[in-house]
């Protein structure tokens, strides 16, 4: 038998398939799941980030990895993902989609492109991944565990990331949904709704309006230990999450802060978004499309300028970490 019966809350033996696996917090979901005893398939569209993801956790002793090249915004390519890890590893247990974009700008200076965009990989990507996978999960002997990963964006519009909330805000409600219908099959399914997080992502983000201001303020926000969490421990209090069948999880003291005050008094929450939107940068001086962040060197100078250096600091040691950069290659 694949599976056999285990102690409430434990993963040894169990399938699981990571999507946007191949660096950042998918890479560390996956570690975790494969330091727990599952048999871990991380899945990302870049073959060799892949590849550099599977020796990272092996040299930190988490375990090795499978990998698959996987297109999320690809219907047949997600459910071929899913058809060659159960046919590898025997069944498909526990799933977490991760897979996602981000693009910082004013709306001003972005179009109906970068939100389809959001849409297509985020959301889209979230459904591709939950419809292919809930047949293999209904399947499982141990009870199939679905985990979408959403954001504090997604339980209220973040300004200057609109594209990005407004398909956080689907995934919230197709977890939720999902998980009153897929009950009754033996699944649960987790909406993860992680806030700021130290995972080197502003890198990999893109960048719009005045690219440079727009980069140091989420640079430094996002590695700023008072308002952001430490990567690893967002990750493990994800799989612990998935592991208990949680129905619900939202991460870091200011995320709760916001989801509860926003729950209570959503009007006053929004007209305190936009009175912060006023300190964030305009359109003016827009340089044309967006810039990833790890193409963006200039930095601003002015008041708050240490802090936006410390917290990038701590961002860029998170970056290498979580195989957000290629390693250099010397001539």
């Amino acid at each position: 038998m694949r599976k056999q019966s285990r102690t409430a809350g434990s993963l040894a033996g169990l399938t699981a398939v990571v999507t946007g696996g191949s660096r950042g917090l998918g890479l560390l979901i996956g570690g975790e799941l494969a330091a727990r005893g599952c048999a871990v398939t991380i899945a990302a569209r870049d073959a060799d980030e892949l590849s550099r993801a599977a020796d990272l956790l092996e040299e930190r002793g988490q375990g090795s990895v499978r990998t698959a090249v996987c297109d999320v915004r690809e219907r047949d390519e997600v459910e071929a993902l899913f058809t060659s890890t159960a046919q590898a590893c025997g069944g498909v247990d526990i799933v977490v989609a991760n897979a996602g974009v981000i693009e910082v700008a004013p709306v001003d200076a972005i179009g109906a492109d970068e939100f389809d965009e959001a849409m297509g990989t985020m959301f889209g990507g979230a459904l591709h991944t939950s419809l292919a996978a809930l047949p293999h999960l209904r399947r499982s002997p141990a009870g199939g565990r679905l985990a979408l990963i959403g954001s504090i964006g997604g339980l209220l519009a973040v300004p200057h990331l609109l594209p990005y909330s407004c398909a956080k805000y689907a995934v919230a409600a197709l977890a939720e949904g999902l998980h009153t219908e897929e009950a009754q099959r033996g699944v649960s399914v987790t909406a993860v709704h992680p806030g700021l997080m130290r995972t080197g992502s502003h890198g990999q983000a893109e960048f719009g309006g005045d690219a440079r201001r727009e980069f140091a303020w989420f640079s430094a926000l996002a590695g700023t230990p008072l308002v952001s969490m430490d990567a690893e421990r967002a990750a493990s209090r994800i799989v612990a999450a998935v592991a208990r069948r949680r129905p619900r999880i939202v991460l870091t003291p200011a995320g709760k802060a916001a989801d509860l005050l926003h729950g209570i008094a959503p009007v006053t929450v929004t007209r305190l978004s936009g009175i912060a939107a006023r300190a964030l940068p305009d359109a003016d001086g827009a340089e044309g499309g967006l810039r990833k962040g790890r193409d963006i060197t200039e930095r601003p100078r002015g008041v708050g300028e240490r802090l936006r250096a410390w917290g990038s600091a701590l961002n860029d040691r998170a970056a290498v970490r979580l195989n957000q950069h290629a390693p250099k290659t010397r001539p």
